[in-house]
């Protein structure tokens, strides 16, 4: 039988983490797996109390949302430790992209008894980070700005926090100059923003990169090149369903590294927190890490 270590975020979605692990911990007890609890106090310590129970041979539980779950499993990406996931947070995105249930019994039942599934990670390299790794996506431009407005929405939970961030982003964005290098291979670019998906979604279930894949060793770099406000509103709306892709503004490649210059210090952001500014490098750690879903 499975053991678990639950690293939990008491803040995870505006509330309570340990709330939403209460329905699934007594499920996993009643069948006999052994499960222990401890808080995080930010994301570094989330890192350390992950690795420390990777070590000792116990199934890490990510409880919260892509913040939290980005930095339980960079921090377990090529140990051979294994992670479980327990959404309950405002996105949950790579949970999404996992195809995991949000009903407790569901869950349980993957985690006592799933198979491992080997996916990819991302390791970001800039001034500020030194090969920190993350799970879901890097974007760069006007969703940095946004998901900083949505994380300190106070009222607004879930899409609702990231598309009223979106509007007030948009509003005060002007084009940036990008320099993307894909594989050695420059693109220039003058737009809203780029974004390096491993995951193909972000901001709360918007389809941002429908090619991406989780375990095809491969980024998905999707770059938005400047439009009409009013154009890039509409295509906000078609986040939901990923047919922003068909248009003329949008532009889709692959590679498995990526570095992103611009002519200002733009904003750049990881799995919903990791905050810091252009130039970034992206590289995809195929096969990294290994989770149950």
């Amino acid at each position: 039988m499975r053991q678990f270590t639950a690293v939990v975020n008491p803040t995870a979605g505006g509330s309570t983490g340990a709330a939403a692990l209460l329905a699934v911990a007594r499920l996993l007890r009643e069948a006999g797996a052994g499960l222990e609890t401890e808080y995080s106090r930010s994301l570094p310590h989330a890192r350390d109390l992950a690795r420390e129970a990777g070590q000792r041979g116990r199934v890490v539980l990510a409880v919260g949302g892509d913040g939290i779950t980005g930095a339980v499993g960079g921090a377990l990406s090529g140990t051979g430790a294994l992670l479980g996931l327990v959404p309950a947070g405002r996105g949950n995105d790579f949970a999404r992209a996992l195809g995991l249930p949000t009903e407790a019994a569901a869950l349980a039942e993957v985690l006592l008894r799933g198979e491992p599934r080997a996916v990819d990670t991302i390791e970001v390299e800039s001034a500020v980070h030194h090969g920190t790794v993350v799970l879901g996506s890097v974007y760069a431009g006007v969703d940095a700005v946004a998901n900083r407005h949505a994380n300190r929405a106070k009222v607004l939970r879930g899409a609702a926090a990231y598309y009223a961030g979106g509007l007030r982003a948009v509003t005060t964005w002007r084009p940036a100059h990008y320099r993307v290098t894909i594989d050695g291979e420059e693109h220039a670019l003058s737009g809203y923003t780029v974004v390096i998906a491993n995951s193909g979604y972000y901001g709360s279930g918007r389809i941002i990169a429908p090619g991406a894949r989780v375990d095809d060793g491969l980024l998905e770099v999707v770059m938005i090149r400047e439009a009409p406000r009013r154009l890039f509103f509409a295509l906000m709306n078609e986040l939901r369903s990923g047919a922003h892709v068909a248009r003329s503004e949008v532009r889709i490649l692959r590679g498995k590294e990526i570095h992103v210059e611009a002519d200002r210090p733009v904003p750049y952001g990881a799995d919903g927190e990791v905050e810091a500014v252009l130039p970034v490098t992206a590289r995809v750690l195929p096969g990294a890490l290994r989770v149950l879903c």
